[in-house]
């Protein structure tokens, strides 16, 4: 317990000051295309080309989940799929693949679809084969379909820097990770020190309700300071999308927990020491992804 505590630590800041790293080279690309001559510069290649690189090591991971139910995704398929959902979520800012983008993400679902049907009639089998076209199009949806909304947040809205015109939207993904990672962090060392009432015993006897409750406390705090940084958002709605995206993303941690179990394994892989693999660490902000894109929506 104590090592891992340590790699989290040391491991933690590391990934963050990487991360940080890529989301301002995502901007300052902004600005330089901004300054070529584009009207509004090419928003969210760091942040595509992160996934890019990140989702397919999260594939491997969920096809060996997955294998536990016999559910056995085409792992290349799956990454064409995932991958081409990103290359989607990032054309979304080119007003000449707007008319057409709706008719292009059905037909990326629909090909992945198809491809795993001629993967089996490739080889004239039909046994399996509705369990494998069904893993691979989940696998597409579930990795794929939640980083869009990633994306398709970094291409799509504007920001603010201390009530000044900021370019890109940079700030909109950082919020979402520190809403969603101060509720692991406050979840954490509040249920160390006063946490007594298991939240869910059979699925994750480490959670408790009072680690929660104080999770979800910081992660509204930190909703509430990131607000300045986001056009035309309230300290009041900052502190509101904090609590809901950090109660999802501890919904996303609890559907991970559940494929684990089934799996019968403690994490998704060993990739990443304190951590486990790569969906232990992407789960959450995956799936508080959409919610957060409605949000910012709405505020």
């Amino acid at each position: 317990m104590e090592k891992a505590l340590r790699n989290r630590l040391t491991l933690g800041p590391l990934m963050l000051a990487f991360l940080f790293g890529v989301l301002w080279l995502d901007h300052a690309i902004e600005s330089w295309t901004l300054h070529a001559g584009f009207n509004q510069g090419i928003r969210g290649a760091g942040v595509t080309v992160l996934l890019l690189l990140v989702l397919p090591l999260g594939t491997r991971e969920l096809a060996t989940l997955f294998a536990a139910e016999r559910v056995r995704p085409f792992r290349l398929i799956a990454v064409l799929g995932t991958s081409l959902l990103m290359l989607h979520a990032f054309a979304t800012q080119f007003l000449r693949f707007q008319d057409v983008s709706g008719s292009t993400f059905a037909a990326i679902v629909v090909g992945v679809m198809l491809l795993a049907a001629l993967q089996r009639a490739f080889v004239k089998q039909t046994q399996d084969a509705i369990v494998h076209m069904a893993g691979t199009v989940l696998s597409v949806m579930y990795l794929g379909g939640l980083a869009w909304f990633l994306v398709a947040l970094r291409v799509k809205h504007g920001t603010t820097l201390f009530g000044q015109p900021f370019i890109g939207s940079t700030a909109h993904i950082v919020m979402i990770l520190l809403c969603v990672k101060s509720t692991d962090i406050g979840a954490f060392f509040t249920g160390r020190a006063i946490g007594k009432h298991k939240l869910i015993p059979w699925l994750s006897p480490g959670k408790t309700w009072e680690g929660l409750a104080g999770g979800l406390v910081l992660a509204g705090a930190v909703g509430a300071a990131c607000a300045p940084y986001i056009f035309a958002l309230a300290w009041w709605k900052g502190a509101i999308f904090g609590l809901l995206i950090g109660g999802v993303g501890q919904l996303g941690d609890l559907l991970e927990s559940m494929m684990k179990r089934d799996a019968e394994v403690k994490d998704s892989s060993n990739l990443i020491p304190g951590f486990g693999g790569v969906l232990d660490v992407i789960d959450s902000p995956l799936l508080a992804a959409p919610f957060a894109y409605l949000l910012f929506s709405l505020f």
